[in-house]
């Protein structure tokens, strides 16, 4: 049953319970902000009642006594406008404060939850929709915050206090400004209720530009190596038109709301005046009570007017909560049970036992798959490909969970034991490598930062690299192109072993890692790794005929499970399916390899 979560919007605030102090504070300076605002009203009405006296006789208008009432409150109303500068410049200040600490938080937050995300996630998730939210949409939930609930908040306040102020001084006059909330309440409202589908689709048409752009930025070489560039850009103008399309009506909408805004601000202004002209007449109300009416409104006018910008960036928050929570709320396939123990991995056996996988409910990847590898044996798995060989090895770190079955090392589940022990004892060195852009030494020592410079380059010589690195001007400090671009493919994968290597592990995984290199740079990989693969369990998918050759258990794989095992010498003399492998693939790289090793003078 999947869980439930409370409304967008409170979970957003939640976010800024952390910084309770700072809100505390946003509270404070509202509050005094809103007070400073106020009192230049209540003085200037204060100061015409007083200071001045009007004849009610024949309408002379004329100024009474000396000037010290109007002096006063001139000073403070000095007072009152330095306070709320200092009050205004607390509340932003703190209010960015919060804000910020909330992007921080909710940013580190993202990353950090697709870090633990299984494989499973990963397959099906658009890099660019996850960057989109990650950026885009953080920073509309950072404005929300800094901006929108302060504002909104600011605004409650200056109400509150300004209608208290207008009902003490006349319920009836009030009662005609303060009708005029509803409406713009009401208004509000409903374009908050248009906008929030329309900001929605605009967020998800940024998601959907940034991976075309990503895609075609990863792609480029393709992109030029077909002349596809025209085809390339009617995509991007295709979700950029609609973006203009989407972001265009929300513009629109928001055009509209203000005029509103303002205009019913005006007539409520209006009726105010003529209600309160009559109020004044009858002398139920003063001519200072009058105009610090008109200035309470004229106050409130500014923040009634930005109300529809802040109602449009509550609309836009909710949808960017939305799809940032789609993350924050993803939960792994792979979870680590709470009473996992680190993996005691001694010796290096491992079983397979009973094994099904599939990537989903309705079909099956891998079915009754069992394996046994013993301490320091290389298991070679070969098969047609989609027959689940690399399936297989990825079930090993847990990358993906068995839906059946078991996997032990050394006789613990990799599911009973913490994922950092489990990863930390199995080196890998995938089919796709991937280089940071970074120099060489630091690819070298991803898994181990701490390595020293001698480890790196022991590991370098053990993977054939080292010479190579050497020759370069900058050595080991040579800085290495977006996903190794500066690097041939075998260059790429011999960093790799260089890196895994590094770490020393128990079990080593090779998915078709010497794919890449030519059949003496394989030989020569092969014949210094044999002496690092001493003592350590190896699985090892390879259509080299030597890896096959010098594994203990070679497994033939075909729709999913293990149809033949044995070694290459029994597997030959059964005559299936690893003896059509052989006569198509393998007997030419036998003869090959025997030219090469003529070459190196190996015999």
């Amino acid at each position: 049953m999947p869980q439930r979560h409370p409304p967008i919007f409170l979970r957003l605030l939640a976010r800024g319970w952390p910084y309770r102090t700072w809100l505390a504070i946003v509270i404070l300076t509202t509050a005094g902000t809103s007070v400073a605002m106020v009192a230049g009203p209540w003085l200037v009405g204060r100061a015409i009642d007083i200071g001045f006296d009007i004849n009610t006789d024949d309408g002379s208008f004329t100024v009474g006594g000396d000037m010290s009432t109007i002096a006063v409150a001139a000073g403070l109303l000095l007072v009152a406008a330095v306070l709320r500068g200092a009050f205004s410049y607390a509340q932003t200040y703190v209010g960015e404060q919060i804000s910020q600490g909330v992007a921080y938080d909710l940013r580190n937050d993202i990353f950090d939850h697709l870090q633990h995300l299984s494989f499973a996630y990963h397959d099906e998730a658009d890099t660019g929709q996850i960057m989109s939210r990650a950026t885009q949409d953080v920073e509309a939930i950072r404005m929300f915050v800094g901006m929108g609930v302060v504002r909104l908040l600011s605004l409650v306040v200056l109400l509150g206090v300004a209608g208290v102020l207008m009902v003490q001084t006349n319920v009836k006059v009030a009662v005609v400004a303060l009708a005029f909330m509803p409406v713009v309440a009401a208004q509000a409202t409903i374009v908050g209720v248009l906008m929030r589908p329309i900001w929605l689709r605009v967020m998800d048409l940024h998601g959907q530009i940034s991976n075309v752009l990503q895609e075609n930025l990863t792609g480029i070489r393709v992109v030029k190596a077909f002349s596809r560039e025209e085809h390339e850009q009617q995509k991007f103008d295709v979700r950029a038109d609609a973006l203009f399309q989407a972001s265009y009506k929300a513009s629109v909408i928001q055009a509209v709301t203000d005029p509103l805004m303002v205009a019913l601000w005006m007539v409520s202004n209006a009726v105010v005046f003529w209600v309160g002209g009559i109020e004044v007449q009858n002398g139920a109300m003063s001519a200072g009570d009058l105009v610090a009416f008109l200035l309470y409104l004229n106050l409130l006018q500014m923040p009634v007017r930005i109300l529809g910008f802040i109602v449009n960036m509550f609309a836009r928050a909710h949808s960017a909560g939305s799809r940032v929570y789609e993350i924050l709320d993803a939960e792994s396939a792979v979870q680590e049970r709470p009473d996992a123990k680190p993996l005691r991995a001694d010796r290096g056996e491992v079983v397979f036992e009973h094994v099904a996988f599939g990537y989903d409910t309705l079909s099956s990847v891998l079915h009754d798959v069992n394996i046994h590898a013993r301490p320091g044996e290389v298991v070679a798995l070969l098969g047609p490909t989609g027959c689940g060989k690399s399936t297989v090895v990825n079930l090993l770190p847990r990358f993906y969970d068995v839906t059946e079955g078991s996997i032990t090392i050394d006789g613990q589940d990799v599911r009973d034991v913490t994922l950092d022990s489990l990863r930390e004892s199995i080196g890998i060195v995938q089919q796709d490598v991937y280089l940071f852009p970074a120099t060489i030494a630091e690819n070298i020592a991803y898994g181990r930062p701490d390595a020293t410079q001698e480890e790196v380059i022991e590991a370098s010589k053990a993977a054939r690299m080292h010479d190579f690195i050497d020759s370069l001007p900058d050595g080991y400090m040579t800085w290495v192109g977006e996903r190794g671009v500066t690097l041939s493919g075998g260059q790429r994968q011999r960093i790799a072993i260089a890196r895994m290597l590094l770490l020393d592990p128990r079990v080593l995984i090779f998915d078709d890692s010497t794919s890449s290199v030519d059949m003496r740079t394989e030989y020569l990989i092969q014949e210094a790794l044999q002496n690092l693969m001493e003592g350590r369990t190896t699985f090892v998918i390879a259509q080299r005929l030597r890896t096959v050759q010098q594994a203990d258990q070679i497994l033939i794989m075909r729709d999913g499970t293990i149809v033949e095992h044995g070694t290459h010498e029994q597997l030959l003399e059964q005559g299936g399916l690893y003896r059509e492998i052989y006569d198509l693939e393998l007997r030419d790289q036998e003869e090959a390899r025997a030219g090469v090793i003529g070459e190196t003078g190996d015999g």
